[in-house]
């Protein structure tokens, strides 16, 4: 076992590539109900009786949960440190992933099933953001938060995969069990921590920062909220405007190839820049806003323009947000990122919501114009919170 200085100055225990690896399969594993409830939603609406709306409350609920849990995770991350939580992360996801194959006879348990999958999404987001701090080099972190980051459309992937190999051939329930055992399997490569830096309290977040950690979280609730409508509604926008149903959906693949490449090639990027990450998000976000304007134009060009600006930098940021805060935060590196991520999976839950019924009255235009201005918004308040953490501590 190689060992490694973390950006504490301690040595940091594990290989980083193993460390990676391990946070990235965990995120991957604690993402996975929500996803493969979204990946078969055909075959569940059947037996459940819940429609799109339906579908799409869920997943606000899942993210307004995830949103109320990330604090307090990330304060039980920096108690006992992120191998521990992130193995109770990765099996309450596989707990609930086997609770939906037996359990879920009707859509509220469905629903309260997805819920409680959510807490196991914030714990283990937050102990695989403490991980990569505790033992990558300061120099390749940008790459692997980006890594990680990339993990989460990448488990769209997985769910998509699963419709045609298990879904329809021996059934959805089985397919949530195929799914529990891959998330089990992740369990091994969750890295040892080192438990003597886990003497320090949350409060370690709870400096002269944290009024800038807070508009931070609100320029992410902003940001999410705009880039989800992207994946949510994507591909129903693309059909309304003309698009047949085969081609509606090549876009939406774009933009999910375009998305895993930006958040991998961002972070590499990040490790070259000696500071400014936050002034960085904040020009991807202007950029993005500029791609989901395009997708209110009638045209196949703007709209491949769009999906590519869009999801490639309007979508590319969480990692490069999360690895500026720690770098800013490397004695707390879960509390910091918990207020931050708080924002991410406050826009996951509302920005859905509000910009659906937006589009179900005024049409898809207009969402897509609302989206740019919140993204726009978002930018903004990102320059306000480069300002703000470019005070000392």
């Amino acid at each position: 076992m190689t060992e490694t200085i973390s950006r504490t100055g301690r040595p940091a225990v594990g290989r980083p590539v193993r460390v990676g690896a391990g946070a990235t399969v965990t995120t991957i594993a604690c993402v996975l109900p929500v996803f493969l409830v979204g990946g078969l939603a055909v075959q569940l609406g059947d037996e459940l009786g819940f429609s799109p709306a339906g579908l799409g409350l869920a997943v606000s609920v899942y993210f307004g949960i995830s949103a109320l849990a990330s604090v307090p995770s990330g304060a039980l991350v920096e108690r006992y440190g992120p191998a521990p939580v992130a193995r109770v992360a990765i099996v309450l996801s596989a707990g609930s992933l086997l609770a939906v194959a037996g359990l879920a006879r009707s859509y509220p348990t469905l629903v309260a099933l997805l819920a409680l999958s959510a807490a196991g999404n914030a714990l283990g987001q937050l102990a695989s953001n403490a991980a990569l701090a505790e033992h990558v080099p300061a120099h390749r972190q940008g790459l692997s938060f980006g890594v990680k980051q990339a993990a989460i459309p990448f488990s769209t992937l997985l769910a998509g995969a699963a419709v045609p190999t298990v879904a329809l051939t021996a059934g959805w329930r089985w397919a949530f069990v195929a799914a529990a055992g891959a998330a089990l399997a992740a369990l091994p490569a969750v890295p040892r921590s080192d438990r003597d830096r886990r003497t320090r309290s949350a409060s370690a977040a709870r400096g002269g920062r944290r009024a800038a950690l807070v508009v931070v979280g609100l320029a992410a609730t902003l940001a999410a909220g705009a880039a989800n409508a992207l994946g949510t509604f994507l591909v129903d926008s693309s059909a309304a405007r003309g698009l047949s149903p085969g081609l509606a959906g090549l876009t939406l693949t774009l933009g999910g190839a375009v998305c895993v490449s930006a958040r991998v090639g961002v972070g590499w990027l990040a490790d070259r820049r000696a500071g400014g990450h936050v002034g960085v998000v904040a020009g991807l976000l202007v950029a993005g806003s500029v791609g989901l304007l395009l997708l209110a134009v009638a045209d196949p060009v703007p709209l491949v323009a769009g999906v590519v600006l869009g999801f490639g930098l309007g979508w590319a940021w969480p990692g490069l947000l999360t690895f500026a805060v720690v770098r800013l935060h490397p004695q707390a590196p879960a509390a910091a990122t918990s207020i931050t991520q708080t924002g991410v999976y406050a826009g996951g839950c509302l920005g859905p919501l509000g910009l659906g019924a937006l589009a179900g009255t005024a049409g898809y235009p207009a969402m897509w114009l609302t989206a740019a201005g919140s993204m726009l918004l978002a930018a903004l308040l990102m320059l306000l919170a480069a300002r703000l953490l470019s005070r000392p501590a």
